[in-house]
């Protein structure tokens, strides 16, 4: 039986548990998700981030992904833990910035 690669996803409250989502999945939304935070330098509220990824990932691979603001929110929240992403304090609505400067952000696979 051939195994499939998984990333298990953190999330950043203590008390919850992360999640196992396949290699190929988290690349392509982590990609999608500093993509879209390395044009958006001042940061991009949390319920138009799922739209702006979608944007920035090929209709092929959007067919096969399933439920692109799901993926977001997880990737999102691991992002938060690994601090390659961070939400700006005091923001309502919740706005999340990227943490690495733009010219440095590597894409994931699509």
């Amino acid at each position: 039986m051939r195994t499939r690669e998984t990333v298990h996803c953190r999330n950043p409250d203590p008390d919850k548990r992360g999640i196992n989502i396949p290699r190929w999945k988290f690349d392509v939304i982590r990609g999608a998700i500093l993509g879209v935070l390395a044009q958006n330098t001042a940061g991009v509220e949390f319920k138009r981030l799922s739209q702006l990824v979608r944007s920035h990932i090929p209709e092929h691979t959007v067919e096969r992904l399933g439920s692109i603001s799901w993926f977001t929110t997880v990737v999102k929240l691991h992002l938060e833990t690994t601090a390659e992403i961070e939400r700006i304090p005091g923001s309502k609505p919740q706005v999340v910035r990227s943490t690495t400067p733009p010219d440095r952000v590597t894409k994931g696979t699509e």
